[in-house]
């Protein structure tokens, strides 16, 4: 077996949205040779570039960046495809003899690429479309007791109103005539042959993670968050279900062009929405496995903290890829 200092490294900063990784990203790319996989659900969607606060065009001149603009926002991406396609990308920058750094919140994605998915099928838009369909008329509740009754283990985990996961659940069933629950566990285990520096970035004081929320989201606002959705309604048959359009800000932008809402209510749900997707992203960094190194994201020193403990994983040590029989 090849030794572990032996195995190329890889980089995976995480952290819940306005804790600083892009900043501390960059300040990595300046002192190790890396490519960026962007690890955002949102920032694959071209078009999108206020509200999942994309790098700029200067950052991505300087260092390359990989998984941004690659989908329509009327198309769908999903967790397998973007394991596969980092798998490949990791590869190939291992080849180039460069460090992958993995940065992002989406943390669905780093738990997909190391342990693995549930042999699930891909998304289907038409079978999506006609459950959107049903919802409008029934209600999702109504579809939530529908699912209880072909799939009650999956339905007794999910509330009656969580309709990503409901759509998902039935679609799976729909697909594939089985249940979601009965398929779950089957992974995909294409083995991950580089060492993980894993580095996550938390509040100290969750008072100033929700400070930064609040004027990060009255920026995207300013910058024309607004005007940029009303554009991509325009270019694109874009409806309120589908994936790009759950993302947060999206989902309240759109429903104040629907005029569902107020602008001051827009800003309202915007920042609480934004909080609870970092709560989120906190419970899922508190459930990574170890080792992983935490870092307080409100230090004043934080990017030359974070340089100086890659720079130990880098050149040396780091987290040995799981074994397949581990997974």
């Amino acid at each position: 077996m090849t030794p572990l200092t032996k195995w190329p490294p890889a980089i995976l900063l995480m952290g819940p949205t306005a804790s600083g990784k892009s900043a501390v990203a960059l300040e990595l790319a300046r002192r190790f040779p890396v490519e960026i996989i962007s690890v955002d659900s949102a920032q694959v969607y071209r078009g999108m570039d206020i509200g999942t606060a994309k790098p700029s065009a200067a950052d991505r001149a300087a260092v390359p960046h990989h998984l941004i603009d690659i989908v329509d926002p009327i198309e769908s991406y999903s967790a397998a495809q973007f394991r596969s396609d980092t798998l490949r990308l990791m590869h190939e920058i291992a080849a180039r003899r460069r460090v992958p750094l993995l940065v992002g919140g989406t943390m669905l994605y780093f738990k997909a690429l190391r342990e693995g998915l549930s042999a699930l099928p891909q998304a289907d838009d038409q079978i999506r479309a006609a459950i959107e369909s049903e919802a409008l008329e029934r209600g999702w509740p109504s579809l939530h007791a529908e699912l209880a009754r072909i799939d009650p283990q999956t339905a007794m985990r999910l509330k009656a109103t969580d309709s990503q996961r409901i759509q998902r659940a039935l679609e799976v069933f729909r697909l594939t005539g089985r249940p979601m629950s009965a398929l779950l566990g089957r992974r995909d285990t294409e083995p991950l042959p580089l060492r993980l520096a894993q580095v996550a970035l938390a509040p100290s004081d969750r008072a100033q993670l929700h400070r930064r929320i609040e004027a990060r989201f009255a920026a995207m606002l300013k910058k024309g968050l607004v005007e940029e959705l009303r554009s991509l309604r325009k270019r694109y048959a874009l409806r309120a279900g589908l994936a790009s359009m759950r993302c947060v800000g999206y989902r309240q932008v759109w429903q104040f062009l629907d005029g569902e809402i107020t602008e001051a209510e827009l800003r309202e749900r915007g920042v609480y929405a934004t909080r609870q997707l970092a709560k989120r992203q906190l419970t899922w960094l508190r459930a990574t496995p170890a080792p992983i190194k935490l870092f307080d994201c409100l230090a004043g020193n934080l990017a030359s903290q974070v340089r100086h403990y890659v720079e130990t994983q880098v050149e040396g040590g780091g987290q040995a890829p799981p074994s397949a029989s581990a997974r």
